[in-house]
């Protein structure tokens, strides 16, 4: 077997490739430094930063093809850095015991079948769930379905929340959205119902739950625009702000932000709230397309409470999964 070091040559061999592992290492590391300015690259990248490794398994593979030790050598730097951001992500977190257990679900203004979406809900053992994306045809179905099961809830424009436990000081939170480029994708009961977000909260056996429920502005990345995100921008630093107003000690927020908890444009979110599935899952919970999740953009995001565990649910006619936390006091 031919060491590396015994051959000058395979350090001086795949000067390309040395250069990319750096350049990939780099940009993980100071990923938080792209710039925004055009196209919104920075949150590009960061919105699928974890899939930055698939590009150290390339590289790795042209490396090796190329005997080269410098390239195989720089490539530690992004593989260092990868595992430094994601790491922690890989085994599992969870731990047994809960005091309640909260799911939050996009279930599609397309969705094909909203009440058998609604009874696999209602079937999932969560104590409080939060829909996004009701239309107007499909609420009541939502309503008799989840009715046995939930006896309170409250429906704010095309989001709800339906609980075991009573809710009061319940009241929308103003995120209006404009979707810009994409507005004629939308469905016209989905574009029509400004309220995307409410505040409510909920009597637990253990003391009041302040439950902010939101489904944030789409971001798509369009010919004109490039990741165009400037309505869900600005529906994340309203709930930021109305989290910061929050005179409860805990705080639960669900939804479907559009967007990962890597991104900066959640800072003012990600600064007041732990992600569960970082905290308490198993694996990255992927949620976004449905058939072939690449993306966590449903999120649990807590405050003053622990979370015991967290995990999708199967799939229903959404293209969104389900997702469900256990927390503790």
């Amino acid at each position: 077997m031919i060491r590396m070091g015994s051959r000058p040559e395979l350090w001086k061999r795949g000067p390309v490739l040395t250069a990319l592992a750096l350049l990939l290492g780099l940009s993980m590391l100071l990923h938080a430094e792209i710039p925004n300015r055009i196209g919104n690259l920075g949150s590009l990248a960061e919105t699928v930063l974890p899939w930055f490794g698939l590009f150290v398994l390339m590289l790795l593979a042209g490396a090796l093809w190329r005997r080269s030790a410098s390239a195989v050598t720089a490539l530690l730097l992004p593989v260092l850095v990868w595992l430094n951001l994601f790491g922690g992500l890989l085994g599992d977190k969870s731990h047994p015991g809960s005091d309640l257990t909260v799911a939050s679900h996009n279930v599609g203004a397309d969705n094909p079948d909203p009440t058998g979406t609604a009874r696999d809900l209602a079937a999932s053992g969560a104590d409080v769930l939060a829909l996004e994306e009701i239309t107007r045809q499909a609420k009541p179905r939502y309503e008799r379905e989840l009715a046995k099961t939930y006896p309170y809830h409250t429906v704010q424009g095309t989001i709800g929340l339906w609980s075991k436990a009573p809710l009061s000081d319940t009241r929308p939170v103003d995120i209006k959205t404009d979707y810009g480029p994409l507005a004629d994708t939308k469905p016209l009961a989905v574009r029509m119902a400004y309220t995307r977000a409410l505040r409510t909260t909920v009597a637990t056996d253990q003391g009041p739950l302040a439950v902010h429920v939101a489904h944030l502005g789409s971001a798509r990345v369009t010919p004109g625009a490039g990741f165009w995100t400037v309505s869900r921008d600005r529906g994340a630093q309203a709930l930021g702000e109305a989290v910061a107003a929050e005179q409860n000690e805990r705080v639960v927020l669900l939804g479907d932000l559009n967007g990962t908890t890597d991104d900066r444009a959640f800072a003012g979110l990600t600064s007041q709230l732990r992600s569960a599935q970082e905290g308490a899952g198993n694996g990255f919970g992927f949620s976004w397309p449905a058939k072939f999740p690449v993306v966590r953009i449903d999120q649990i995001l807590v405050c003053g409470v622990e979370p015991r565990s967290s995990w999708s649910l199967p799939a229903t006619g959404s293209d969104h999964l389900p997702v469900a936390a256990g927390i503790s006091w």
